[in-house]
């Protein structure tokens, strides 16, 4: 008999391989210094492999609760509501996730129905679409603006998009890829645009704790009238410098969580149980996450300093650990052919801020991560100073 595997219809015909899953293959494959997907390249806190290892030796190694260990979800209760000044219920308004991906796409899946349209802010974090569209929602993008201040939010054009079928508006702040920060005026003009009707939003703060230049973080938390309509989240793995180990946790008001959870519990059920365990010892001490404005500043500093006297322009950096550049001095090349230039020829990785539109808009920007060691930002910084 013949052998044959029936087709699939695909639930996502745009949708490929990942451009860092491209680029990081690329840099690896021409020795280059990989400056292009967002991840360290150095060591997290021995004190927190520590306390994990301590977890598995007292036996934590079971199923936890689905919705997370309660000790990790009282010391995120107490974060929140130490920095942000807003109490969530430990049982019914937090929920921890197998990373940020899952929580933003698990909000996506219990809130959007078929029909409803989600308003997406763009440049945009890649997953956000993809969830949206497997939801049976429809993508509404609104593209961000991009002056003299660098990029921010056209509140104009988003209360323009809202129809009587929004469902969610998406949010980023620190932004990636641009870098730029949401501010308390920002929250006011959102606050006016979805005030008296029953859009919900999805905050993505993984990046709460790299604000720069004294900043605040202007979580949606902080917001009363935001909180109350919104999914928060965040990621430990951002926090800690351990992206692999894909943990993080989503804050909503109990009628939200309520949904959220009986998503949650079907595609994940429930999250590592001896990092949990681990984490929650470890945030003992704020000191760990209330250092790392300063640590990450240094860093985009030095990343700045070295870029000065090139040719690449350099647009503001308020928040992430990403640099956006123009590089119009350089070449006329679409983006994602420049990034794959610069990685083949000078051997660093970047990523082409286009890959982050829907439509692919070029605007001759690159990104850059600078969550690297001094020396791997000097090895780059030499190579990028020849162009």
């Amino acid at each position: 008999m013949t052998q044959s595997t029936p087709s699939l219809v695909t639930r996502l015909p745009a949708v490929g391989t990942t451009v860092f899953t491209r680029m990081s293959a690329l840099a690896q494959q021409h020795g280059a210094v990989n400056l292009g997907q967002g991840f360290p390249d150095f060591a997290c806190d021995p004190r927190l492999v520590d306390a994990v290892a301590d977890a598995m030796r007292d036996g934590h190694n079971q199923y936890p609760p689905m919705t997370g260990t309660p000790a990790l979800r009282q010391a995120i209760a107490a974060k929140i509501s130490a920095l942000y000044d807003h109490a969530y219920h430990v049982d019914t308004e937090i929920t921890v996730t197998a990373g940020a991906t899952q929580a933003l796409t698990t909000a996506i899946l219990c809130a959007v129905h078929p029909g409803d349209e989600v308003i997406v802010i763009e440049p945009a974090y890649d997953s956000y679409m993809p969830a949206i569209e497997l939801a049976g929602g429809v993508v509404v993008p609104v593209p961000m603006a991009l002056d003299d201040r660098g990029y921010h939010v056209p509140w104009d054009r988003v209360q323009a998009a809202v129809t009587g079928r929004t469902r969610m508006v998406v949010i980023n702040t620190p932004h990636n890829p641009t870098g730029s920060i949401l501010r308390a005026a920002d929250l006011d003009a959102l606050a006016g645009i979805v005030r008296g009707t029953d859009i919900l939003l999805l905050s993505d703060e993984v990046y709460e704790h790299m604000v720069y230049d004294g900043q605040p973080h202007a979580s949606v938390s902080r917001h009363p009238e935001l909180a109350a309509r919104a999914y928060v989240v965040s990621s430990f793995g951002k926090t800690y410098h351990v992206t692999g180990w894909k943990i993080g946790y989503v804050a909503a008001p109990a009628p939200l969580m309520v949904e959220f959870r009986k998503v949650h519990q079907y595609n994940v059920f429930s999250v590592n149980a001896p990092m949990q365990q681990g984490i929650a010892t470890y945030m003992a001490d704020p000191a760990a996450y209330e250092g790392l404005p300063a640590f990450y500043q240094h860093k985009r500093d030095l990343f700045r300093a070295g870029l000065a006297a090139s040719r690449f322009e350099l647009l503001p950096a308020d928040g992430t650990y990403f640099q956006c550049v123009r590089y119009g001095a350089i070449s006329d090349l679409p983006e994602a052919a420049f990034a794959e230039w610069l990685t083949t020829e000078i051997k660093v990785a970047a990523i082409p801020v286009s890959a982050f539109y829907r439509g692919g808009q070029e605007s001759g920007i690159v990104r850059f991560c600078f969550a690297k060691a001094e020396a791997t930002l000097a090895n780059a910084l030499e190579r990028l100073a020849r162009v």
